[in-house]
C-alpha cells in the first residue's frame, strides 16, 4: 500500500502528534526516524524489514554492516539510525542512575576505562545521588593546567547539581594515585567548597578495577 492512500490520521507522524509516542508501534516509531523509503519500499514497510532483520540481534546490538545488508538501504539511512539508536541508548542508561560507590562509577565509565589516553571525567549528581549527567573534561596526563576547576563547575551550576564525582583512567593499569592527582584533586575540592558543590570522590579506573582516593585516605589530605 502506498502512504497516500492511508488516512491521514494513520501516517505515523501524524499518529504521534494527536496521541503521542505511546500509542505507536515500534515499526512507525522507526519510520518517523528514516523519515522516507527506498526504492520498491514505502517507509513503513522498510521499517517493518529493518526490525525483522533485527529480530534475533535487538535493535541496540545491530551494527552497520547489519543495515547495509538490506537491499536498497543507503549508508546515510544506516548511519542515521545508528545514532538515533545509540542517543536512546546513552539516555536510557544514564537515568536514575544512583551513583553510590565507587564500583558504580567503574561502571559508569566503561568507555574510558582501556583507551590509551587519559580520560577526565566528572559525574554530576542531584541531591539523591543520582547521575544528572556525565562529562569529558580532558583528554591527555593528568595536571593542574589541564583540568581547571570552571570547567569542572561551569557544568555543575549549570545542572543545579547537588556534588560531583571526579574520575579519570590509568591507561598503565596502576591504580595508585599519582602526586599530580592528588593536587588536582585539592584544587577541585577547595573550589567545589566555594561554591557549595560537593566533591564526593575521586576515581581512578582501569579495565581490571578502581581506587576511590576518598577510601584510600588521601582525598581528605
Amino acid at each position: 500500500m502506498k502512504l497516500k492512500q492511508l488516512a491521514k490520521v494513520d501516517l505515523p507522524r501524524e499518529k504521534l502528534e494527536k496521541y503521542g509516542t505511546n500509542k505507536l508501534q515500534d515499526f512507525e516509531l522507526l519510520a518517523i526516524v528514516l523519515g522516507s523509503g527506498i526504492a520498491g519500499l514505502n517507509v513503513l514497510e522498510l521499517s517493518k524489514k529493518v526490525l525483522q532483520k533485527t529480530k534475533k540481534k535487538g535493535l541496540h546490538h545491530i551494527t552497520l554492516e547489519d543495515l547495509l545488508s538490506i537491499k536498497g538501504l543507503g549508508k546515510a539511512k544506516a548511519l542515521q539510525m545508528l545514532a538515533v539508536l545509540e542517543l536512546g541508548n546513552r539516555f536510557s542508561s544514564t537515568e536514575h542512575v544512583e551513583v553510590l560507590t565507587p564500583k558504580d562509577v567503574w561502571n559508569l565509565c566503561a568507555d574510558i576505562r582501556e583507551v590509551k589516553k587519559e580520560h577526565f571525567v566528572v559525574l554530576y549528581l542531584d541531591t539523591q545521588s543520582r547521575l544528572i549527567e556525565k562529562s569529558i573534561i580532558s583528554v591527555g596526563i593528568l595536571d593542574e593546567s589541564l583540568v581547571h576547576p570552571r570547567e569542572v563547575f561551569e557544568p555543575a551550576v549549570r545542572l543545579t547539581a547537588s556534588s560531583v564525582i571526579l574520575a579519570h583512567n590509568h591507561p598503565s593499569g596502576n591504580l595508585e594515585p599519582s602526586v599530580e592527582d592528588q593536587k588536582v584533586t585539592k584544587r577541585l575540592k577547595d573550589a567545589g567548597v566555594l561554591l557549595g558543590i560537593e566533591v564526593a570522590d575521586h576515581v581512578i579506573v582501569t579495565k581490571k578495577g578502581w581506587a576511590s582516593m576518598k577510601e584510600k585516605g588521601i582525598f581528605n589530605t
